[in-house]
This record gives C-alpha cells, sequence and structure tokens, in this order.
C-alpha cells in the first residue's frame, strides 16, 4: 500500500480542507459526513460553463466562484511545453481551422486506438498555438459562450500555476494520452515532474493532485514525485496501457474492492465517472447507491467524483428542470444543487464542477444543515 501517512498529512491542509477517509468498516453508504469535513470543489476545466474552457479566463472566474482547485488537461507541443487543452486535437476548441498558414497541418492519426483527423498539439511549436484563440467546446449547449470566441490564447501550465499560486488555490493537472505521448517522444512525466518541483510542489501536503486515465504513468510519478496521485476510473471501457499490455481488467473492475487495493499500491484517490456511485437505469434514472465510496475509503483513497453540470442533458432525470418538449430543454438550468447534496451525503471528498458556484453554494448548505 502507499505511504498512508501522506493520506493524513493532507487531510491536515486546513488551506484546502481536503476529505479524510470515512472509518473504515462504517456501516452504510449514505453515512452523513462530519460537518467538520469540507469536500473540495474542483474547478473542470475552469469555470467551463462559463467560459471557453482551458483558459486563463475560465480558471480565474472558478477561482472566484470559490473554486479550491482548477484543472488543467495536459498535452505537448512540439518543443516539449505542457499546454492546457483537453485533447491534443484542437480542431474543436480553437480557431486553427481559420487560419490558412495552418492547413496543411491537418492530419489524421491513431489516438490511443482510435482514428482522428483533425489539427494535434504535437505538430505546432508554443509559439505558433499562441496565435490562436480559443473557442466554446458545446455551442449549442453553452450559445452564451460562443460570443467569447477569439478572445483567450492557449494557456501554458506554468501560467496556469502563475495564476493558481496568485489566488492561492491548488492545481489538479491530468496528463492526456500518456501513452500516445510517450511513443511520439514527448514524455509527459518528466516535464510535469519538473515544473511542479521549480514551483516548489514537491511535498506531500503540496496543493497538488495528479490524475490520469492509465494506470502505467502514475504507477512510474508514484517513484517520482511525493504529490498526490488519483486514479480516475470512467464508467466503461479500460485503461489504454491495459489494451497494450493485455491486461483484461475494465475500469469497473478497478472500481471493485480487489481493484482498489491494487490502485492503493500506487496512488492516493480515485477520481471516479459519478455513475460509478450512483448509477442510473435505462430510462436515465437513478438506483441505489453502490459501495465505491466505502470500499474506497476501506482502502485509505480519497474520492472525488465528475463531473457536476448545471444543464438538463447532463442530468439524471430526476433532477432536470422544465418541459421537454421545449427546444431549450437540454440547455435549461436543472436542480444540480440536489445532485450534488446527493452525492455530498454519501461521503465523496470532492467534486469536478463545470459550474463550481453551484459546487459551493451547494457545499454550503449541505455543511449548514
Amino acid at each position: 500500500m502507499r505511504n498512508v501517512t501522506k493520506i493524513g498529512t493532507i487531510a491536515l491542509v486546513a488551506l484546502f480542507a481536503l476529505a479524510a477517509a470515512i472509518a473504515a468498516g462504517a456501516g452504510g453508504q449514505g453515512q452523513q459526513r462530519s460537518q467538520a469535513v469540507e469536500p473540495i470543489v474542483i474547478g473542470h476545466r475552469g469555470a467551463s460553463a462559463y467560459r471557453p474552457e482551458h483558459t486563463l479566463a475560465s480558471y480565474e472566474l472558478a477561482i472566484r466562484m470559490g473554486a479550491d482547485f482548477i484543472e488543467p488537461d495536459l498535452v505537448s507541443t512540439s518543443d516539449g511545453v505542457l499546454v492546457a487543452r483537453h485533447e491534443n486535437d484542437i480542431s474543436g476548441t480553437t480557431d486553427v481551422a481559420d487560419h490558412p498558414e495552418f492547413a496543411a497541418r491537418r492530419a489524421t492519426k491513431v489516438i490511443d486506438g482510435n482514428s482522428i483527423t483533425g489539427w494535434f498539439t504535437e505538430d505546432f511549436t508554443l509559439a505558433e498555438l499562441k496565435t490562436l484563440r480559443a473557442k466554446e467546446r458545446l455551442p449549442q449547449v453553452r450559445p452564451d459562450n460562443v460570443a467569447l470566441d477569439g478572445l483567450f490564447e492557449i494557456p501554458t501550465f506554468q501560467e496556469v500555476i502563475d495564476l493558481a499560486k496568485r489566488y492561492g488555490v491548488g492545481i489538479y493537472p491530468e496528463t492526456k494520452h500518456p501513452t500516445y505521448f510517450d511513443g511520439i517522444g514527448l514524455s509527459l512525466e518528466e516535464p510535469l515532474v519538473a515544473t511542479l518541483n521549480a514551483n516548489g510542489y514537491t511535498r506531500p501536503n503540496s496543493p497538488v493532485f495528479i490524475q490520469s486515465f492509465e494506470t502505467a504513468n502514475l504507477r512510474q510519478l508514484n517513484g517520482m514525485t511525493n504529490v498526490p496521485l488519483v486514479q480516475l476510473l470512467d464508467e466503461l471501457g479500460r485503461p489504454y496501457d491495459f489494451v497494450v499490455n493485455g491486461d483484461p481488467r475494465t475500469y469497473k473492475d478497478l472500481a471493485r474492492p480487489e481493484g482498489l487495493r491494487f490502485i492503493s499500491e500506487y496512488a492516493d484517490g480515485v477520481g471516479v465517472n459519478k455513475n460509478l456511485i450512483v448509477p442510473r437505469d435505462s430510462q436515465n434514472r437513478l438506483l441505489p447507491p453502490t459501495t465505491l465510496v466505502r470500499d474506497a475509503h476501506r482502502e485509505h483513497l480519497i474520492v472525488h467524483s465528475w463531473t457536476f453540470r448545471n444543464e438538463n442533458t447532463f442530468l439524471p432525470e430526476d433532477f432536470r428542470v422544465g418541459n421537454p418538449a421545449r427546444p431549450e430543454y437540454p440547455r435549461t438550468t436543472g436542480n444540480m444543487a440536489s445532485e450534488l447534496a446527493l452525492f455530498y451525503s454519501l461521503g465523496v471528498d470532492g467534486v469536478f464542477s463545470d459550474n463550481p458556484d453551484t459546487a459551493v453554494g451547494a457545499r454550503s448548505v449541505f455543511l449548514d444543515e
């Protein structure tokens, strides 16, 4: 098991109010959390419901809304600089298609087994990427954000750190497609750790979590850094390094007690698709909670759940609001506060949200009850 004292140390950092593991053996999945322990709110790609994602404007708004951490997904440029993009394919999140000087850069690549055609960060230098501007990834769901297209640059990881330090919040970087980037000679782990070290993030209680959907790179990072590591678990599929190595286990397998025990050997927590905690039926209605939170806490793993978004299209039927026949229904704001209250009551240690203001407000109400 990874050094459990690390979790104990993190839990004592009052600045970030990190949640301690619920005592092993506590009965039931729906136990009420102590009001003295406050789950963290992570600004998912910043405040991406209100600003184009992974921009300094999005991150700064998340901070102003009360987020404890901001989340930059990290990919590499051709000259080895880490930048914040959800994917290395930037076709849908920048105006690259409007730049004729880059038309010849459009390419088809196989990323984690999927053939993708577009423009990719690893084919651009940082200087070239800085000539592009971000745009809204979900214009049909968030049409108001389209008015902000063309205003913001792609930020470097260092620029995100500088912003976080200026406001005194934590950072929650994710390495995207680490096996792929290793394969093209642009490994993400070494520059990530070097940047963290250069900024003083070297101790177990540093305000940092590193997350990944793959396992091999987290196991590598376990020997490279002391900051907390979080294994991401999706509802479907399996880690791509498992695909490459012939490991048949799925994310759902890793979410079971034996899988969580395996994760505890190299990581400090799990970042889980919320449907692994509260499943939905074929009608998009909530089913009884699983025991994942309790099982993870028994292995001394913190649990952060994702992704909480206000719009009906992302919510279970139980929390949707309005008339389904109306054309605006999918983007109408539903009752995410009640969904958050459910997850807070189940003992999660943190939530990723596109709407940090709602997550912070729901947390305040929950803790006051």
